[in-house]
């Protein structure tokens, strides 16, 4: 075989690999405007069930790589909220955009997912007869498209990042067991690991620590606490412990609209929080630890 013919075949070879994306494949990659440090904007946003009023004028303003913590009574508002953001649900009015440039409303829940807004729900929703590794690799950020998957096959570059997402999450020495194996703490890590590897630009994070052993609910905290930063990490949550130990910033909401707002100190002793939702119990607590 001729040299010419050899390159020729070699150039085939390349064009073909497995293991890229041809460019005018590859999904573009959306720019969020964060110029002022915010990253989210929530305003005059209202939602009706048959009469129930779901979200009542709320607004909500999230800073660029904070933690912020959700809390509230059930009926307060928070699902609804997060699922509008996702766009699972459609309000009535206001507006939500992810930066000063990204319209959430006009998008649906594929659209926003791309944009780099990932969510995890209460209840652990992992592929449990797949490894560990193989639900962190089926959670990419690749091309979906059939054409690109079916050329498709792991680069280096994203081995390395589900290596970083395992060490992250503290899954490292279990990338091989199935996640139906994992412990109910280990699945939740998992599946904010999920959310990882994704690369997010912004978590919403439900009841983390539902069901967790006192261990698990550590090692969550110092997780999601290690992920605020580079990432904006917003958690619902009603273990007021566990909100004690990652509030940087609480959020209170009731009967949807924003009751109260500051850090922690100041939520448990605004009044109204108090009334409505910590109740006099909380308040002697807070009497006590003060004195």
């Amino acid at each position: 075989m001729s040299a010419l013919a050899l390159n020729r075949l070699e150039s085939t070879r390349e064009f073909f690999r497995r293991d890229q994306v041809w460019p005018f494949l590859a999904p573009e990659q959306a720019q969020v405007n964060v110029g002022n440090q915010m990253i989210l904007y929530v305003e005059d946003l209202n939602l009706s069930f048959d009469g129930f009023k779901a979200l009542n004028n709320l607004n909500l303003y999230i800073n660029d790589g904070e933690l912020r913590c959700l809390i509230g009574a059930n009926g307060a508002g928070k699902t609804t909220l997060m699922d509008v953001i996702t766009g699972k649900t459609q309000c009535d009015s206001g507006t939500v955009f992810f930066g000063q440039n990204h319209n959430l409303l006009n998008k649906d829940e594929a659209e926003i997912a791309q944009l780099g807004i990932g969510r995890k729900f209460q209840k652990p929703t992992v592929f449990e007869e797949q490894t560990v590794f193989d639900n962190l690799e089926l959670s990419l950020k690749t091309d979906k498209r059939v054409l690109p998957t079916l050329f498709s096959r792991l680069t280096p570059t994203q081995i390395d990042r589900i290596d970083e997402v395992l060490k992250t999450v503290g899954l490292a020495k279990h990338r091989f067991m199935l996640a139906g194996a994992l412990s109910h703490g280990q699945k939740q890590w998992l599946e904010i690991g999920m959310l990882l590897a994704a690369d997010p630009r912004l978590l919403l994070i439900d009841e983390p620590v539902a069901g967790m052993t006192a261990q698990e609910t550590e090692r969550t905290a110092e997780l999601l606490t290690s992920l605020a930063g580079e990432r904006t990490v917003i958690v619902v949550e009603h273990d007021m412990e566990f909100v004690r130990s990652i509030a940087r910033t609480v959020t209170v909401l009731h009967q949807g609209s924003v009751l109260a707002e500051g850090t922690m100190d100041q939520i448990q002793s605004n009044k109204d929080v108090i009334e409505v939702y910590l109740g006099e119990e909380a308040a002697e607590e807070g009497k006590g630890e003060r004195a």
